[in-house]
């Protein structure tokens, strides 16, 4: 059955409003159906500490699109345009070039290793949850530095606001300075400002592309698009969006946002998109409990870092 049948479904038999034509702010009960909803599409499970955030969500894609917030809950298995604009603002995007450097370190010695051994195939990294692209853009830069150009990063996110913005490759000042030394020869100024304050554009970009983030400083190197590409993904759904088997799989901070029963789930299936040798690689911490018979974990300080012993 079609997932957004199901929603439907869902929504009129389980998830039934209480409320008038507005949302009463904090009503609990009525967050919670809310709450639900963004379980059932993606498995995310929002906090009870960001309630909030999840009301402003739900009021400004209520806003943007001219609805009433019990309107709102009657259109999102309809439309999936405004489901999708709920889910992106639902969605915490927030991420950061080399977040975690040692897993970055880890990732570039094994592909210098396996390519110096296989010339015949490209080095394929899966960026899971990569969010406006940081951590895509940051492996692709590694990579390069290294010398290496037999790759093939893909980053997906279940947010399509972050997947544009992850194809843009633009950032600002603050990203800038987290880059280390050896890569910032991928990155370039994009926006100057004239002696009449106006805004001028270093690159070529459409104006739709250009309005979708105003703050951006600078961007990342052509040199780096062809071993990148980005993908819409529902990662709950195990729907693989590609048809080879990955070297490695990195998926940091974004288990911690499903249950346990999920979390599990999704990492079973992630081990059948890892070719057999290849790593799975997480957050410190995060899924310990973990215990598959087709993945050790190796001991290493700082990764948190699985690798396939078996079909």
């Amino acid at each position: 059955m079609n997932n957004h049948i199901q929603a439907e479904k869902a929504l009129s038999n389980i998830f039934e409003p209480v409320w008038g034509d507005e949302m009463i702010q904090g009503d609990s009960a009525n967050l919670q159906q809310w709450q639900r909803y963004i379980e059932q599409e993606i498995g995310f499970i929002l906090p009870n500490t960001q309630l909030q955030w999840l009301t402003n969500a739900i009021d400004h894609t209520a806003t943007l699109n001219g609805l009433t917030t019990q309107q709102l809950w009657y259109q999102l298995p309809k439309n999936n345009e405004i489901r999708q604009q709920l889910l992106d603002k639902v969605l915490i995007h927030e991420s950061r070039f080399f977040r975690h450097k040692p897993s970055i370190d880890f990732i570039t010695r094994y592909a210098i290793d396996k390519c110096t051994d296989d010339r015949s195939k490209p080095f394929r990294i899966w960026s899971v949850g990569c969010a406006s692209g940081h951590e895509t853009w940051s492996l692709a830069m590694s990579l390069t530095a290294a010398q290496l150009s037999n790759h093939v990063i893909l980053g997906t996110d279940v947010s399509e606001q972050a997947i544009t913005n992850a194809r843009l490759g633009q950032y600002d000042q603050r990203q800038y300075s987290l880059i280390p030394q050896n890569c910032q020869q991928f990155v370039y100024p994009l926006i100057t400002k004239n002696a009449g304050n106006e805004l001028s554009m270093a690159d070529t970009s459409s104006k739709v592309e250009r309005s979708i983030n105003t703050q951006f400083d600078w961007q990342v190197a052509p040199a780096l698009r062809p071993y990148v590409s980005f993908a819409l993904h529902n990662v709950i759904e195990q729907k693989s969006p590609t048809s080879h088997l990955q070297n490695v799989i990195i998926c940091q901070n974004m288990l911690l946002y499903f249950r346990k029963f999920d979390q599990r789930d999704i990492l079973a299936w992630l081990s059948e998109q890892c070719e057999v040798e290849g790593y799975i690689i997480l957050a410190p911490g995060e899924a310990l409990f973990w215990r598959p018979s087709n993945m050790r974990r190796i001991a290493h300080p700082q990764v948190n870092v699985w690798q396939k012993i078996s079909a």
